[in-house]
C-alpha cells in the first residue's frame, strides 16, 4: 500500500532511512542506511560522485523498499540525469554537506542521484 499523504509529510522529517536493493548479481536483498532528502516534493537520494552499489542494483532492477522510522515502504527509484534539477538539489542548504565533499559542478556532472517514487 503507497504512504499516505499524512505519512508522506512524516517522512519529509526523517534524515536517514533504510534503502533495500536487490543485489544485480546474487538478487538477495541488500540494505543501506543512507540520507534522504525531500526537494521539489520529491524524495532524492543522491551521494558523493564514485561508484555505488546501491545504483548499480537499481540500474538492474529499480524496485526498492525504504524503511522510513522502521516502517517498510516499496517504492520504485528512478535514476535522476538532468543537470538543472540535480543543481537545485546540490544548492539546496540542507544538502550543503555534499558541496565540501567535491565542487558543484562536478557534483550535477557524476554523483549519483535517485528519486524514490511510492505507489
Amino acid at each position: 500500500m503507497p504512504p499516505t499523504a499524512a505519512e508522506l509529510t512524516q517522512f519529509a522529517k526523517a534524515l536517514t532511512v533504510d534503502l533495500t536493493t536487490i543485489g544485480r548479481r546474487s538478487g538477495e536483498p541488500r540494505t543501506v542506511e543512507i540520507w534522504w532528502f525531500r526537494v521539489d516534493e520529491r524524495f532524492i537520494i543522491t551521494g558523493t560522485p564514485g561508484r555505488r552499489d546501491w545504483l548499480a542494483n537499481i540500474r538492474a532492477n529499480p524496485a526498492v523498499t525504504v524503511s522510513v522510522n522502521g516502517d517498510p515502504y516499496r517504492g520504485t527509484a528512478v535514476e535522476i540525469t538532468d543537470q538543472d534539477f540535480k543543481r537545485r538539489v546540490f544548492t539546496d542548504p540542507r544538502i550543503s554537506w555534499y558541496r565540501t565533499q567535491a565542487d558543484l559542478d562536478r557534483l550535477v556532472a557524476t554523483a549519483p542521484m535517485i528519486e524514490i517514487r511510492f505507489g
